[in-house]
């Protein structure tokens, strides 16, 4: 390990900003190790505080770092630092890309096409069902799912993609000891087995509500796109939003019910041309030179299913509907209209919502 990294390692145990950082090494200048730091003048030249580069020093060693390293090895977890071959090419679009990046699964999937799905920690029922099916068809193409293992569209767009049999990265807005929110700990731990998880914050470090903002540019940083399916104007979303159009990633949104609050971000940002208004995958997919079949899909909708279901799968192609709705459109006696409900319902086709209505999984 080469004198720089050991000093980002180093630096990264005492919470120091990232911009900090910065100052530090270019502090240090050609001197950039943890030798070339206890004998700096970071102090008399104001870039440190004397209590915190007293405490810095006390545990100022190459020794300590190799410790260090050691015992996140053994916890499955990595590091990678803005200086090492393997750290992630489109990061450095960032003006302030980490200097550290801790990690537990497959670090190449930054490489791939992904595209980020972010939006409210509460959405409709709308808005689980547009997110599901959009990620299930963009996911089986092979793009890389991205996003912030949060309650909501986030843990949705993970758990689909999971299932899917895609690829998923979460990025999370603290440190490993601390994934939060706790209830998603099993499925972290399912997206470094099978994903990535990544964080710039080390292992220790909790979550605040200032750290979910860093996040969320690392998650427009690693996409080549960014989707928001439903999302109230005062959503972190926002941030996330802004920073794609910082770095000039494209923006997808999906319509709503103007009457909706979680549809205010994504009804606005298409009115005001920030993003594209995308209805189906392939809106998104085009610009990643793939396509879905239609075709393909119609005949996965249809597959042993009889005449009578298939009216009432004809009916849900263009949204959900309430079942009151759905009985009279399919014109057929409430017992079968009853038992087509039934058995598509338990081969998983379709699903009940809330408000008495139903929908295509």
């Amino acid at each position: 390990m080469n004198d720089l990294k050991c000093l980002i390692i180093f630096l990264s145990q005492f919470d120091l900003t990232n911009a900090k950082i910065g100052q530090i090494l270019e502090e240090l200048g050609n001197n950039q190790s943890i030798a070339g730091f206890k004998k700096s003048k970071l102090v008399k030249n104001g870039v440190l505080t004397k209590e915190a580069f007293d405490k810095m020093i006390e545990v100022a060693n190459d020794g300590f770092v190799r410790t260090y390293l050691l015992n996140l090895q053994n916890r499955g977890i990595n590091v990678v630092t803005k200086f090492d071959d393997d750290y992630p090419e489109k990061l450095f679009e960032l003006y302030d890309a980490p200097y550290i990046l801790f990690y537990m699964g497959d670090l190449n999937l930054v490489n791939q096409p992904s595209l980020a799905v972010v939006g409210s920690r509460k959405p409709t029922s709308y808005g689980k069902v547009i997110t599901e099916r959009f990620v299930r068809d963009i996911a089986s193409t092979g793009v890389v799912i991205i996003s912030g293992l949060a309650f909501g569209v986030d843990s949705i767009a993970h758990r689909v993609c999971l299932d899917t049999g895609g690829k998923t990265i979460a990025v999370l807005g603290g440190g490993f000891d601390h994934i939060y929110p706790q209830e998603h700990h099993n499925l972290a731990m399912e997206i470094a087995e099978k994903g990535l998880i990544i964080s710039e914050f080390r292992p220790k470090k909790t979550a605040t509500k200032y750290s979910f903002p860093q996040r969320n540019r690392i998650i427009a940083g690693l996409s080549d796109g960014v989707l928001i399916t439903e999302a109230s104007i005062k959503s972190g979303t926002i941030h996330t939003k802004e920073f794609a159009l910082e770095y000039g990633k494209n923006i997808y949104a999906v319509p709503g019910n103007i009457d909706n609050i979680n549809s205010e971000l994504t009804n606005d940002i298409i009115k005001t041309c920030q993003a594209e208004c995308v209805t189906k995958s392939d809106d998104i997919l085009k610009d990643y030179s793939l396509t879905k079949s239609d075709k393909k899909e119609q005949i996965s909708m249809f597959e042993g299913v009889n005449e009578d279901e298939k009216i009432l799968l004809n009916h849900l192609k263009n949204g959900m509907k309430s079942i009151d709705d759905l009985t009279k459109e399919c014109k057929m006696s409430i017992n079968i209209f009853n038992t087509c409900l039934t058995t598509l319902e338990i081969r998983g086709i379709i699903k009940r919502m809330p408000g008495g209505c139903v929908a295509l999984s």
